[in-house]
């Protein structure tokens, strides 16, 4: 097989399951009630911590369903791309739906098991899944960011979050509130009192989600440094944004916006020298 499971990590898959049941069941959560009602796959909350009625019973079934999700996602293949360009996906799995492209990595979801994003790591990547894993295991418990269950080989397995992305907002003409920003300041606050660097801070990093901000790509918050990403889109937004708040902006636009700016590089270009060619473009269109 040419997914992740290749190389004799196939026999990985009981465990994993195991292991991915044993983390939902135990994983925290910051809430006061004491318990809701449920069934097998719908979260008991019982002083603070979440875990499953008649989970014993079921145990069994859900850990084979899982093993089914993971040999389709082995199906599937990542490969990077050069000059910051999107991933390329390679095969496919008929109960699989990629929900996100990034530069490292490809996000789905199973229609088996639709409360978990399965992202997978092209291979030359892979060394990241650990350093993500981590920074999760930091952030701890937090409604800014997706919560992490697991990993095996090139594949992280997350909450799935809904929510459109902020990108996605400017293609569709969607309103972004203020309150947006805000949580993003608070996000990053909380994570830096973990004692990690939040960077890579971008529009399709941020969902929507009913009027809040939910991030959802960590990975280089154990890196050093500022990539200034988030200081320039918080800036854009509070001088730019009531410019096309509401309207639909051409794909064609924001794709050559985004190239433009991943190819300054090293340049240390202030926001003025960033902003001016974007600012011609949209006044073209």
């Amino acid at each position: 097989m040419k997914g992740f499971l290749h190389n004799g990590q196939s026999g990985r898959l009981h465990e994993l399951a195991v292991l991915m049941l044993n983390s939902f069941n135990s994983h925290i959560v910051n809430i006061k009630t004491n318990l809701i009602m449920g069934d097998i796959g719908i979260p008991l909350k019982v002083n603070g911590s979440c875990s499953f009625f008649n989970a014993d019973e079921g145990r069994d079934d859900m850990v084979k369903d899982f093993e089914k999700v993971m040999v389709s996602l082995s199906k599937i293949n990542v490969l990077s791309n050069p000059n910051n360009e999107p991933v390329t996906i390679i095969g496919e799995a008929e109960d699989m739906r990629c929900v996100g492209i990034g530069t490292d990595a490809a996000v789905f979801q199973s229609e088996n098991a639709p409360v978990y994003a399965l992202k997978l790591y092209a291979e030359d990547k892979a060394a990241k899944v650990m350093l993500e894993e981590d920074v999760y295991r930091k952030l701890g418990n937090s409604p800014f960011f997706s919560t992490c269950y697991g990993s095996s080989g090139n594949c992280l397995v997350l909450s799935y979050e809904e929510g459109k992305t902020l990108f996605d907002c400017i293609l569709e003409g969607i309103h972004i509130p203020e309150q947006v920003i805000q949580d993003v300041e608070e996000a990053r606050e909380y994570a830096r009192s973990k004692g990690l660097n939040p960077r890579d801070i971008h529009l399709k990093n941020i969902l929507l989600q009913n009027g809040r901000a939910k991030i959802i790509d960590v990975s280089e918050y154990t890196m050093s440094g500022n990539d200034f990403r988030w200081e320039h889109l918080k800036k854009g937004y509070e001088q730019y944004y009531h410019l096309i708040d509401g309207k639909s902006v051409p794909s064609g636009v924001v794709e050559t916006v985004r190239k433009w700016y991943n190819r300054r590089g090293k340049n240390s270009l202030s926001f003025e020298e960033i902003t001016t060619p974007i600012l011609k473009l949209f006044f073209k269109n």
